[in-house]
């Protein structure tokens, strides 16, 4: 951007990814089953294609920080839908795994959160769908 070009608040990539992302999570939020925050769907989704993991590791492959990975399994934990226990070489370390609830729940939430993603992208064709989630990953 030149330095005399009028700033454009709608050309900006910050300001269109937060529509975008509240657009998503409209739409997320009016179809997910089972009163799933995106953030415990990504957590149950992960466990269940990886199987145990540590919760260290679950919050770096969920993109959330200790803290709030720790608030998430929490809160699954209470709604029967994972369950904790010491790791069996660092008893330091606490592996979450999914609840036999918690494989049910996920198992019928994936096909959800597979129209949810078709439904924010359904103003693209298939091309343009993969350039986009491509451009976006090299934004990581």
């Amino acid at each position: 951007m030149a330095d005399d070009a009028p700033y454009i608040l709608d050309a900006q990539i910050g300001f269109v990814l937060r529509q975008a992302h509240q657009r998503h999570t409209a739409i997320f939020a009016s179809r997910m089953i089972g009163d799933l925050t995106p953030r415990q769907f990504s957590t149950l989704a992960r466990l269940h294609a990886e199987g145990p993991l540590s919760q260290n590791h679950l919050g770096r492959l969920t993109a959330m920080d200790v803290a709030t990975i720790k608030g998430v399994v929490d809160r699954l934990r209470v709604r029967g839908l994972v369950e904790t226990s010491a790791d069996a070489q660092d008893a330091r370390r606490r592996v979450v795994s999914l609840t036999a609830a918690g494989v049910e729940l996920i198992a019928q939430a994936l096909p959800v959160g597979g129209a949810i993603t078709e439904e924010t992208l359904a103003a693209l064709n298939p091309e343009e769908r993969a350039t986009l989630i491509a451009l976006l990953a090299r934004l990581l």
